[in-house]
């Protein structure tokens, strides 16, 4: 395989609508980019970020000291949750303004990212606040620069013009997608995503999968879009079980981040569907629920459902992971059956059901997702 031949310890920038550095030791680069930053004239930052992964992961090292050697200060807001509310992105956007906080620098998986998009929008929008902007009472159009340091290898918002936020008290979790909000910078390294937990493993790589299939799938889907969900899906079925084995092979964690980037990249011009507009509501009425999770329960029903609307697409699509389609709608039920299969021998066999949801929660869970 060609994946052999690349030196994952060198690291590249990928040009998308983002400038992202990959590779072992990209996080290394936070030097050049607060360089930039600082002679472009910003000098306050605000970090928003979770409670513990960004310095576990060894990021928060080089990210201080950049800061330090170019002469900006920082506030950090810590407070960042799984499926990120909109409270906490009002309280970090008040810190941000409080501070004369000039840009954003996000670190963490996609929850710390969609919340520092959303306060860069706000450092802007002075008079606005986080549910005004995720009930589209108005439109952005500026945010504030947000560098990403990225920890993880599911969600590719780190290149994309998307971020999520929670509405608690709604149960809402609608997504919000706007071109002022793609970062400045991104930084995607392996070596800080060695310390993720299998379950991390194996739902924020699900949540890549996710992407691709809806992306590739949709009205606006492209050759574009459907060329790297091919790569996507194929990379993930080759490395995921090689990461679960040895969660510190870097190799593994390159290309299963690389499978990310191009699935973020994907969806970004394909966009997405039924699983994302079915999984919100689950989360966001079970807030501990894991996005990827939700994803990986729905998934097999969605593809039994949209596979003879496009059954060659698909058939393509999941040959790694299903052996023997032909691409022919009859076989939906068989196509959704490898799927879940292949969660299962990924370690994901939960159901609805055991993640505490019942058959008296389908009205509301359908009207949230409508």
């Amino acid at each position: 395989m060609w994946e052999h031949k690349i030196a994952i310890n060198e690291v590249r920038e990928i040009r998308s609508r983002v400038l992202d550095y990959f590779g072992v030791g990209a996080v290394k680069k936070i030097d050049e980019i607060m360089k930039d930053l600082s002679e472009q004239g910003v000098k306050k930052v605000i970090c928003v970020t979770g409670r513990g992964s960004y310095k576990k992961s060894g990021a928060w090292d080089y990210v201080a000291e950049a800061f330090k050697k170019h002469g900006i200060s920082h506030v950090i807001y810590d407070k960042v949750t799984s499926n990120p509310t909109a409270d906490s992105v009002d309280e970090a956007a008040k810190m941000a303004r409080d501070f004369g906080a000039q840009a954003v620098v996000a670190i963490g998986g996609g929850s710390p990212i969609d919340a520092g998009k959303s306060v860069a929008i706000l450092m802007v929008h002075k008079d606005q606040d986080a549910r005004s902007l995720y009930q589209f009472k108005f439109n952005p159009t500026k945010a504030a620069p947000i560098v990403a340091i990225n920890l993880t290898h599911g969600t590719g918002t780190e290149v994309d013009r998307f971020a999520v936020v929670s509405i608690p008290e709604l149960n809402y979790k609608p997504a919000i997608a706007y071109d002022c909000i793609y970062p400045m910078y991104a930084i995607d390294d392996p070596a800080l995503m060695t310390g993720l937990s299998a379950d991390q493993t194996r739902y924020v790589s699900i949540d890549a999968i996710n992407h691709v299939i809806e992306a590739a799938t949709t009205k606006t889907a492209s050759p574009y879009s459907i060329m790297m969900a091919k790569e996507t899906v194929r990379l993930v079925a080759t490395y995921l079980p090689q990461a679960l084995a040895h969660p510190a092979d870097l190799t593994a964690r390159y290309y299963l981040l690389y499978a990310s980037i191009i699935a973020g990249i994907s969806f970004d011009n394909g966009l997405l569907h039924f699983t994302h507009a079915l999984e919100h509501p689950l989360s966001g009425v079970k807030p501990e629920l894991a996005h990827g999770l939700g994803l990986a329960i729905l998934l097999p029903a969605v593809v039994k459902k949209i596979y003879p609307a496009c059954a060659e697409v698909l058939a393509e699509l999941l040959a790694p992971i299903v052996d023997g389609l032909k691409g022919i709608p009859a076989e939906a039920e068989r196509a959704a059956r490898g799927v879940e299969r292949w969660l299962y021998a990924m370690g994901v066999t939960q159901k609805l059901a055991d993640e505490g949801f019942k058959e008296s929660d389908i009205d509301r869970l359908t009207d949230l997702a409508m």
